[in-house]
């Protein structure tokens, strides 16, 4: 990665790890694909390598990013889903042209019709969005606990209980939060 960018943050549930490439919403945001470089550098990382990106490729991709995240915002709590976010999801869908193959190894990969349609890498996660949103895949959709984060996260822990999109993040800042708030109450000074 590049070092004049924030990292990543990688999940291993494509449609919510790429919501995350916009990070603290409800605080300080950090938008980690402000260049079509950077889209081009997630997709890579992500097994749907493309070897470039315009402008308004990226302007697809986070109109995407954020239909997916009200949609499974809306989905997490109960609420109805969004009619313009379903609209996109359902667009990049259909228009995506990418193929799922299987390697020798059992696995499957997704190989798109050009290296340089990210449309079909937008397809590939708008379908998966839509099997998270749909309630095909086991887990259960999720908003962080951190009052500065709120982003949707699919939680397929075994009691469905998670609370942090990121434990390495927003967990572990409120962990140190409570564990420093704690402290102060006691009266322990730190050093």
């Amino acid at each position: 990665m590049r070092a004049e960018f924030p990292d990543f943050r990688l999940g291993s549930v494509l449609a919510t790890s790429f919501t995350a490439t916009l990070t603290e919403r409800r605080g300080d945001a950090v938008e980690r694909i402000p260049v079509p470089r950077r889209l081009v550098d997630w997709l890579a990382v992500s097994g749907l390598a493309v070897d470039s990106c315009t402008a308004a490729q990226l302007g697809l991709a986070r109109e995407l990013r954020e239909s997916i995240h009200a949609a499974a915002t809306a989905a997490a709590t109960g609420a109805a889903l969004p009619a313009a976010a379903v609209r996109v999801i359902n667009d990049r869908s259909t228009q995506g042209r990418a193929t799922a193959v299987l390697t020798p190894g059992g696995e499957r990969r997704w190989q798109l019709s050009s290296p340089s349609r990210v449309e079909d890498a937008l397809g590939v996660i708008a379908a998966d969005a839509i099997g998270i949103i749909s309630g095909e895949r086991d887990g259960k959709l999720a908003l962080c606990a951190s009052p500065t984060c709120q982003a949707a996260f699919f939680d397929t822990s075994q009691s469905r209980t998670r609370r942090w999109c990121d434990m390495n993040t927003c967990g572990n800042r409120q962990k140190k939060a409570r564990f420093h708030a704690n402290r102060k109450n006691a009266g322990v000074t730190t050093p």
